[in-house]
Parts: structure tokens; sequence; C-alpha cells
């Protein structure tokens, strides 16, 4: 029987978490497979890029195994991009002008910088930042630079600031909001992160509109504000954001979304039933969501729609993910969760601020008290995985919640007593590794955190899972006896 031919075009991380579910459940041997790849390396990590300014490779980076394509019989077609796509003949152009038919299509594409509008933008050393070839654009312009400048103080802003610090220059973030990380923290927590991202010498102007780029009287560029200021710097990085990479679907008459996303359905189908659409090119519910473990479920959701799709009833669906997010920026630990804004009706907040110690803490709390809907932690994160889990397990809160972000009489975070979660309790939001997962590898011998990681994925991607894996370790007696018991 002749082989039916799925493309994939985009070899991002969500594009290549897609290859490795489809390899896991052998149906890469049920078609030919094709990726085409814009770039000219494979798949590698964007949520840690900014180790390539600290001395990792591209290579290190990589998320693809040595051989895998060869060893999988799948194509990869390296600076080969897609050029159009004819639904109703259902072929593919490629960048190169070879044409590819397909049975099966998945479009990865991601998303791509948004630069604002400004005049001037195009200047020699304005840059983005986004990819290992901008990076390496970054450093070769900041060779003979004294002063950078980032427009944009959300998550990949202060990237980017950190990036332009490594390479040694005097770093400035320009943002329009009146706080850093606006999406993600509120007044408080952007006050004290930007008091602690300043004392590490990076310079922060919030509240600021960039008019104009122009030449610079002591250095390369000029930007201009709509207050009057100005600011003078070598190189100019912008990193306002993102927008979803839905041209060849919008060319090609698939139903996008207003303000852009391919539209998919609970299986990552478009308005074509034989194209999805996964990771940040694609919009679901409305949202469009730029983290990878929410791509990473999309990947999941699209394989398992091809494997049961003549019964999609057994498939599992993608059905939204949370957005919360750990990271350490600059060195220093921020944490977002849930509705950390307090804008659902009747929500209560409770507050922990420690100025000597810079450390701000928030939790966002149901009107009866008995329920986490969200937090905001900066300056110690040590509370986020307990948090988290009493926030999407849907548990009954202390009566006294603010003990969970008040100081422990020693120092000590709060624990989670993790043989309270169910199985399906999601501790590794990344790769979207259950409890009940983690638990019966850990019956069948995987003991200790690095086989935990080879077995499940669990805490290989952010980390910020590790320590609540490392709890599931540590009381492997108590969980493999569990599993015994019901048989497993």
């Amino acid at each position: 029987m002749k082989q039916e031919r799925l493309v994939v075009i985009g070899n991002g991380m969500v594009g290549q978490k897609y290859l490795d579910h489809l390899v896991a459940d052998g149906l890469h041997q049920r078609y030919q497979v094709t990726v085409l790849c814009a770039e000219s390396r494979p798949a590698y990590d964007r949520v840690h890029l900014s180790d390539f300014f600290t001395g990792r490779s591209s290579e290190d980076l990589s998320l693809v195994p040595a051989l895998f394509f060869e060893r999988h019989g799948i194509e990869l077609r390296l600076s080969e991009g897609a050029a159009s796509i004819d639904l109703q003949n259902k072929t593919i152009r490629t960048a190169k002008g070879a044409t590819l038919d397909y049975d099966k299509l998945v479009l990865a594409t991601g998303s791509y910088p948004f630069v604002p509008p400004v005049p001037g933008r195009g200047r020699p050393s304005c840059l983005v930042y986004r990819t290992i070839e901008d990076l390496e654009a970054i450093m070769a312009s900041g060779r003979d630079a004294e002063v950078g400048v980032v427009i944009g103080g959300g998550l990949l802003g202060l990237e980017a600031a950190k990036a332009l610090r490594d390479i040694g220059l005097q770093t400035h973030v320009v943002e329009f909001a009146p706080r850093l990380m606006a999406v993600q923290v509120d007044d408080g927590g952007g006050a004290l992160l930007r008091r602690k991202i300043e004392q590490l010498g990076v310079f922060v102007h919030t509240g600021m509109n960039t008019t104009e780029i122009i030449d610079g009287e002591f250095y390369r560029h000029r930007l201009n504000f709509a207050d009057g200021e100005h600011l003078e710097a070598d190189l100019v990085v912008f990193s306002a954001g993102i927008r979803p990479q839905d041209t060849l679907a919008r060319d090609a008459g698939l139903a996008v979304g207003e303000r852009g996303g391919i539209v998919i359905d609970n299986h990552c189908r478009t308005s074509d039933p034989d194209v999805y659409a996964i990771g940040e090119c694609a919009l679901w519910g409305g949202r469009i969501y730029g983290l990878v473990a929410p791509g990473y479920q999309m990947a999941s959701a699209a394989v398992s729609h091809l494997r049961h799709r003549r019964d999609e009833a057994l498939a599992v669906p993608f059905t939204g993910a949370d957005m919360s997010t750990k990271l350490k920026l600059m060195g220093v630990d921020v944490a977002s969760l849930g509705d950390a804004h307090a804008s659902t009706p009747g929500a209560c907040c409770y507050r922990y601020e420690d100025e000597r110690k810079q450390i701000y803490k928030k939790l966002v709390v149901s009107e009866d008290g008995r329920r986490l809907l969200g937090g905001v932690l900066v300056g110690d994160a040590r509370e986020y995985n307990t948090l988290l889990q009493l926030m999407l397990n849907d548990m009954a809160l202390p009566e006294t919640p603010e003990q969970l972000i008040l100081p422990a009489a020693r120092g000590a975070a709060p624990t989670l007593d993790v043989t309270r979660l169910p199985d399906s309790a999601t501790l590794c939001q990344c790769q979207n590794v259950t409890k009940g997962t983690l638990c019966r590898a850990i019956a069948e011998g995987h003991c200790d955190l690095a086989a935990i990681k080879q077995c499940t994925g669990a805490a290989t991607g952010c980390g910020s899972c590790e320590p609540l894996v490392q709890t599931l370790l540590d009381t492997s007696g108590v969980a493999a006896d569990a599993l015994t018991e019901v048989g497993i």
C-alpha cells in the first residue's frame, strides 16, 4: 500500500516535538514525512537562547538527537521554507521552487518578532532577538559598540538585555508600559523587579514611547521619545513581542483570527481538515499561546488525532493551557501564576513584601478564600511549584492562605504533600508529564533524577519542576507501594 505523504512546515521547538511524538507512536512508518525548515539548522532550544552569549554553541542548544532524521526515514530540507500552499490540489511550493504533494499538512511556522513602525527601524545595527542568526548579528554588531538599548521590557526583552550585558555593553531597556513584564506581574512586583534589574547595572526607562531613530551625536543612533527626551546607543534590539507567522495560511485561504493566528479546533485542525496548526502560529479559543509548553501540548494533540483519525473520540484533545511561568531573569527569580492581576470578580489578594531582602509575593484567592486563582513572586520563587499545583488541581487552601507566602520559621518554603495530588496532576508543564506517569516510571526502576529525565522527559524543559520531581522521587517508596496496591 502506498504511503501517505505528511509535510511539516517548520522545525522549531514545537515542530520537533511533533516529530518526537510521531516517532514515539510509530506513525512515521505509516507516512512519507518531509520537513521544511527555513533556518539553516534543525530545532534548537530557544528557551535558553541567551546561553549562546555565555559560551554555549548552536550544537549545545540543539534539540535533535544525532542522526534522528536519517534513522527514522524523515526528510529534512534545511534553508528551504514554504512559499505557498494550494489547498485544492494539496501541494506546497517551496522557497526553492520545488513542488511537494501532501495528504496531511502540519503548520508549525511559529512567530516573528514584532518591530514597532518607528521611523529609522531599518538602520544598520537595529536588530531583533529571535534566532541564532539574530544572536550572531548582535554579537558582530556589538564588537565595536559601547551602548546597547532594548526596545521592549517583557520576558524576551529582559533576556535580550542580559545578552547585551553579557557582551559588555552599557545596557538600557525602553518599555512603553509603566512597568517591566506588564503582562506577568503587578505594580508591586514590577517595581521590585525594576530595582533589582537596575542594581545589576541595567538602565530602565518605562512609560517611554519611541517616535524615531536618527543619527546620534556621540553614538550611532539617537532614539527620540514622545515626551521630548532622547537616548543614544550604538546598537538597538527590538524585542517588543511576537506575532503569529500565519501568512502562508492566510494566503492559502485558511481561516485566521482578526488579529492574526491560524484558527484551530480541539484537535489542532484548521478550517481545512487535512491541515493542522500547532504552536505560536495557532489561534485556539481566540488566544495565541506564546509559551513552549502549550505548543508541546498542541503537538501531542495533533499526533493523537492523526493516530485516531478514524475514531477521533479516542484522540486526546487540546483544551487550552495554563500560562503560568517561572524564570530567572539576570539572576532574579520571577514567577507569575494564573490570574496574577486579580481580574476575577470577587477575587481577594494577600501581599508580602520585604524591602531589605528585596522579596515581593502576592496571592490571589477566590472570594471565599478557598481556592487559589493566581499569584506573583519576585526575588524568591521557592513556593512556585506548591502554589501552581494548588491552583491547577483546585485544591482547598488552608484557613489562613497568607501562610503560603509568609516566611517560614526556618526560612524554608512551604512544601506540598505530593501524595495528595491526583495521578492526573501535571508536574512538568513543559513536557506535559503527569504524576501518574512519573510514579509508573519510578515503579519500573527509574529511581533517580537522571533516569526520570531520560525516561519521561520531565524537568528537561525550563527546569522549574525539578524540585517537585525530586520530592516525588524522595517519596518513591510510598508511590511504588500505592501503584502495587492498584495493580499497576
